[in-house]
């Protein structure tokens, strides 16, 4: 396997985190025009479960392992954008009011206020992606007279497509307010870097500018093909799953609702099936089967990511360097602990990391 199939990553604020066997790197550029970089340990869902690992199992731990590590990236991102945010504000006189809250403690309630938006956040997402297009498709095909039935293959066909529609309106309503494009923008950075080193070339804004920012790889293209299995896979289990226990209540809207429950848990290999297809297909992109395949992932894309600036770039480009750079270390150098620098400038960054190899 080779090193652009180890790393990955996602978009954060005002920057990007970069994963890779050993690492978990994040670069932020900061309003004063300088880099915190943070490293830390990839944290593995038991990871001395080898099994975990197994092909249609390993899709559903890294989902879990990518919600949790993404978090700590973006609460450390959102972190410092709070500190430039109350560093542009003017001092506080003494007297004038209470004092600010000490670090450590501004730190705590960041954290929680982080936890809160990670369950509020799977709340949401369960709501709008899975409760809403279910209840959508009962009560419209009700009200038109036809009620479809979770047994038919239509109602989860009906239901993947009102999914798809909720997931465009939603990236097309988000990506109105500036900040989020700029995310989108940092998204494409991401991707940008990843080509140019699985291309094979140096890791330079100029190198990394010359690419797309649209990848096979990306989350956006695995939530299409998660979309995609989802059908497969309730339309599999649902009419058997019926047929055994029969209707659970014979009240239809409770029914609804215990179904959307079951639906919960066939998340996970539903995600194992959408990772292994999506790995599959990204290693073959160059057969017609296999661009038709990840066509409409890439199309969405160009909601999701827009082309990098050569600041957006280099924050990207830093936060790739700092995974290779820990890859390439001797195994027993194993990061132990969070560790956070910060540097004037890229180039400044790139020094650094030179003398400490």
């Amino acid at each position: 396997m080779d090193a652009g199939q180890l790393l990955g990553g996602q978009a954060v604020l005002e920057g990007v985190m970069m994963r890779s066997s050993r690492s978990l790197a994040v670069a932020v550029r900061r309003a004063d025009g300088s880099l915190s970089v943070r490293e830390s340990p990839w944290r593995r869902l038991a990871p001395g479960k080898r099994f975990l690992r197994w092909p249609l199992l390993r899709g559903g731990v890294v989902l879990v392992e990518s919600l949790m590590n993404g978090m700590s990236a973006l609460n450390f991102s959102a972190r410092l954008a709070l500190e430039d945010e109350e560093a542009k504000r003017p001092t506080q006189k003494i007297g004038a009011g209470a004092p600010s809250a000490a670090p450590a403690e501004a730190k705590v309630r960041s954290d929680l206020a982080a936890h809160l938006t990670v369950v509020l956040g799977i709340a949401f997402g369960v709501g709008l992606f899975i409760a809403l297009p279910h209840l959508a498709v009962w009560l419209g095909s009700s009200a038109l007279g036809r009620e479809l039935s979770v047994r038919d293959f239509a109602f989860h066909a009906v239901t993947g497509a009102v999914k798809f529609l909720v997931f465009v309106g939603y990236i097309a309503a988000i990506s109105l307010f500036s900040d989020v494009r700029k995310v989108f923008a940092y998204h494409g950075a991401e991707h940008q870097s990843i080509h140019a080193l699985e291309a094979g070339q140096p890791l330079t804004v100029e190198s990394a500018r010359t690419h797309s920012p649209l990848h096979p790889r990306c989350g956006t293209t695995f939530l299409i093909l998660v979309i995609a299995m989802s059908i497969l896979v309730f339309s599999l289990v649902f009419p058997p799953l019926l047929w055994w226990l029969g209707e659970p209540t014979g009240i239809g809207w409770l029914d609804q609702i215990i179904y959307i429950l079951i639906k919960l848990p066939l998340l996970l290999p539903i995600a194992g099936l959408a990772y292994e297809l999506q790995r599959f297909t990204a290693r073959r992109m160059g057969r017609a089967w296999a661009r038709a395949l990840a066509w409409p992932g890439l199309f969405l894309q160009r909601l999701t990511t827009r082309r990098a600036a050569d600041d957006q770039l280099e924050t990207a480009l830093a936060a790739l360097h700092k995974c290779l750079w820990r890859e390439r270390r001797p195994a027993e150098e194993e990061i132990r602990a969070e560790a956070v620098e910060r540097h004037r400038s890229y180039q400044d960054f790139l020094e650094a990391l030179t003398k400490g190899a």
